[in-house]
C-alpha cells in the first residue's frame, strides 16, 4: 500500500510527532534539551511556524504547530530533526540515525479540538513529573515562567479576560482531564497522519487537499439498492 502524502496546511494547527529510533532516549541530560529547543526557537522563526506547546519526552517529541505555508511544516521538521540529531550525535560520540523515519503529523480544528491538542501535550509534560515536568510549555500555560517559544492561540486567549483567568481556567482543564477516548484518538491521529475536527472542519478539508484526512470506514461498502 502507498504511503499518504503527510497533511500539511497552511494556517491550520497540527500536532506533530517525532520518535525516537526504536524507542531509544533522543535527550540523556538538560543540555541536550536545551540545545533542542533553541534549534526549535531559531528554526520556527525562520520557516514562519508558531509554536503553541511541547513536550520533551525521553524518547519522543510532541509539538503543537501553525505553518504559515503549506511547505513550512516540512521544512521546520526535517532540518530540526537532521540539525539536532546531527548535533546530538557529535555530543555524545554515537553514529546512525536519531530519529524513528519521518515525523508524524494531525491536522488539528481550531477552537476546543486545538485546545483538547493543547491540554493533551501539556499533560504529557505533567505526567512526566519531577525535572522532566519543566521541559514543556506547561510552566508558560500556568503562569509560572514566560517561555519566548510560544504562541498563544485564539483557543488560549478564548479562555478569559486577563492573564489570571486564563491561567485558572487551564488549571481547571488540566485538571478535569481530557476523557481516555479522546486522548487515544489524539495520538493515534497524530501517529497516522489524520485530521481532528467535526464534520463540516473535515468535509472542507477533504475537498482542500488531494487525499483522505479520516481513516475509511472497515469493511466493504454496503450495495446499491
Amino acid at each position: 500500500m502507498a504511503r499518504l502524502p503527510r497533511l500539511a496546511v497552511a494556517g491550520q494547527a497540527h500536532l506533530a510527532l517525532m520518535l525516537g529510533h526504536s524507542a531509544q532516549p533522543v535527550f540523556v541530560d538538560d543540555d541536550d534539551r536545551r540545545q533542542f529547543l533553541a534549534a526549535l526557537r531559531e528554526s520556527a522563526l525562520q520557516h514562519g511556524v508558531a509554536v503553541h506547546a511541547y513536550a520533551l519526552q525521553p524518547t519522543e517529541v510532541l509539538l503543537l504547530l501553525t505553518p504559515a505555508s503549506d511547505t513550512a511544516l516540512g521544512a521546520l521538521m526535517q532540518g530540526l530533526g537532521r540539525r539536532y540529531g546531527a548535533a546530538f550525535n557529535r555530543r555524545h560520540g554515537r553514529r546512525g540515525t536519531l530519529w524513528a523515519g519521518r515525523f508524524r503529523t494531525a491536522v488539528v480544528q481550531a477552537g476546543p479540538h486545538l485546545l483538547d491538542a493543547m491540554r493533551h501535550v501539556d499533560l504529557l509534560g505533567q505526567s512526566a513529573g519531577g525535572g522532566d515536568a519543566a521541559w514543556s510549555s506547561l510552566g508558560h500555560r500556568l503562569g509560572e515562567r514566560h517561555d519566548p517559544l510560544i504562541t498563544d492561540c485564539a483557543a488560549w486567549w478564548a479562555l478569559g479576560n486577563t492573564p489570571f483567568e486564563r491561567e485558572a481556567a487551564y488549571r481547571r482543564c488540566l485538571a478535569d482531564g481530557l476523557a481516555p477516548e479522546r486522548a487515544t484518538a489524539l495520538a493515534d491521529a497524530a501517529h497516522k497522519g489524520w485530521a481532528v475536527g467535526d464534520a463540516a472542519f473535515l468535509a472542507a478539508l477533504a475537498q482542500q487537499v488531494d487525499r483522505p484526512v479520516q481513516p475509511r470506514p472497515r469493511g466493504r461498502p454496503p450495495r446499491a439498492a
